[in-house]
């Protein structure tokens, strides 16, 4: 994001972990999180869309748009279910975009060096000056590419207990079919890799041609609205890292400075997408377990502040992935016999983080566990910094995973197990107005009057809705360019 000290919030009108001992079987697994009672998941009914819809006309979808209220209300059934379905299909080429920032990151499987900023400009560069498909390009940068590409193919053949190149080996076979032990489906794959950098880099390149005409408008709030939808039409990401997570600290401590939120006033907590950590471009690396971070920083960060108490505390994660619910379920399951979470931090000294995000993760993981040993940190990365923590089960089991697309449903939720606080970061940046207007319907009656959403997200207020941005914090990670997040504090009004 572009961190502009003028930009003041202007509401618009009319976004496996290191566990020891118990193991537990996939299939048991499942089975238990079909079995562990769930609240329902609601559709939105025709009624509770309709303001939505009459106030968001002119950009309705296409099978919806120049429709009269009777032909909406018999139409609507059918179109939210066909439109949870897609937007869940979206997961397959979310997951696709993981395998291409392992391709591009990851260091388990190759003795290449990770791909640095300024090769991926290389790379584009020198892509879009080839007309095959894929590219055909003799950079260095191209060629250390070339090189990840076939030493991740050849470890799909033999992928031992990588859990990663288990998922890379799962995804390829079922998007394309082709054989990795044999030379002609290591060619195909080669190449459908090679396609794949080749549309993210075009897709990246599309989306700066958007901000930049935003930017050109001379309105950072404009700017702004555009970050918040810029992914509408990708594959839904999983991918998570650290740093978000301090600016939910910061913001939340702003808010307690302001007597907005009060001590002990946290008692449910909803998290939206909570995400796995697989290998994300900046902070993600893949020598360690797969692992979820959001949820604990979250508990670690109220309990710090003293905005709730452990012992009356509950959370639950909201996502659409099965691969992200499993995994939390498999936690508590391990939690509730005894086994803790470990959580491993890296950090890159060369990415230059501000003193307050290096503090953040310095004190990371106090209030819910203790120092565990960390990963060893592979030859092939040099200088990187990794502390580990290893989560008390007890804050483990206090969070509870449900299935739930939260653009179309929310949970079947009496008044009295309404959220204090919801938190959904870089969710609601893969929607477009409409269906993030539809989401804020849904969060509103996942709130209880008075609790917060907070999202890195600029959404829609429409009149009619009872939740509203009341201010913001603007938080710096790093010197990267554009590496920080507006956090802004939505509330729901009585009623």
């Amino acid at each position: 994001m572009r961190i502009d000290s003028s930009c003041v919030l202007l509401r618009m009108r009319c976004r496996k972990c290191a566990l020891s001992g118990l193991i537990i079987p996939t299939i048991l697994v499942l089975s238990l999180y079909a079995q562990t009672p769930k609240r329902r998941a609601l559709y939105l009914n025709y009624n509770e869309a309709q303001p939505v819809l009459e106030a968001l006309d002119e950009i309705l979808p296409a099978d919806l748009k120049g429709k009269n209220s009777t032909e909406l209300a018999t139409l609507w059934p059918t179109w939210i279910s066909r439109r949870d379905a897609e937007i869940r299909a979206r997961l397959a080429l979310g997951d696709e975009d993981s395998l291409l920032n392992l391709l591009l990151f990851g260091t388990s499987y190759t003795k290449q060096p990770r791909i640095t900023t300024t090769e991926i400009v290389e790379i584009a560069q020198a892509a879009n000056h080839s007309s095959a498909n894929p590219p055909v390009t003799t950079s260095t940068a191209t060629k250390t590419l070339e090189a990840r590409v076939d030493d991740l193919v050849r470890g799909l053949v033999t992928p031992g207990n990588n859990e990663r190149l288990l998922f890379a080996h799962r995804v390829l076979m079922q998007r394309t079919g082709y054989n990795p032990q044999t030379t002609a489906g290591h060619a195909h794959l080669r190449d459908y890799l090679l396609a794949g950098v080749a549309r993210i880099l075009k897709e990246q390149a599309s989306y700066a041609k958007a901000l930049s005409a935003a930017r050109l408008m001379g309105d950072p709030t404009e700017e702004f609205a555009e970050r918040s939808r810029m992914y509408r039409t990708r594959g839904l990401s999983s991918d998570t890292s650290l740093l978000p997570n301090f600016g939910l600290e910061e913001s939340l401590k702003a808010m307690q400075a302001r007597g907005l939120i009060q001590k002990g006033g946290v008692r449910q907590i909803a998290i939206i997408g909570p995400g796995l950590d697989f290998t994300d471009k900046q902070e993600g690396y893949d020598f360690y377990p797969q692992q979820t971070i959001q949820p604990f920083a979250i508990i670690d960060t109220v309990l710090r502040l003293g905005l709730a108490r452990s012992d009356v505390l509950q959370v639950v994660t909201f996502d659409l992935s099965p691969r992200v619910n499993d995994h939390i379920e498999r936690a508590k399951l391990r939690a509730q016999h005894g086994a803790s979470y470990v959580v491993q931090l890296p950090r890159d000294p060369n990415a230059t983080w501000k003193p307050g995000a290096i503090q953040y993760w310095t004190q990371f993981g106090d209030q819910i566990g203790s120092p565990a040993t960390p990963v060893a940190v592979p030859a092939g990365v040099s200088g990187l910094k990794v502390r580990a923590v290893s989560i008390r089960p007890a804050i483990v089991s206090r969070i509870t995973p449900e299935d739930l697309n939260v653009v179309l449903q929310h949970p079947d939720l009496p008044p009295a197990e309404r959220f204090d606080l919801i938190i959904a970061t870089n969710i609601l940046i893969y929607y477009d107005t409409f269906e993030q207007s539809l989401a804020m319907l849904n969060v509103e009656r996942m709130l209880r009057p008075g609790g917060f959403l907070l999202s890195n997200n600029a959404l829609l207020e429409l009149p009619f809705s009872r939740v509203h941005a009341v201010d913001y914090s603007t938080v710096v990670y790093s010197d990267r360019t554009d590496d920080g997040d507006h956090i802004i504090w939505y509330q729901r009004g009585p009623g």
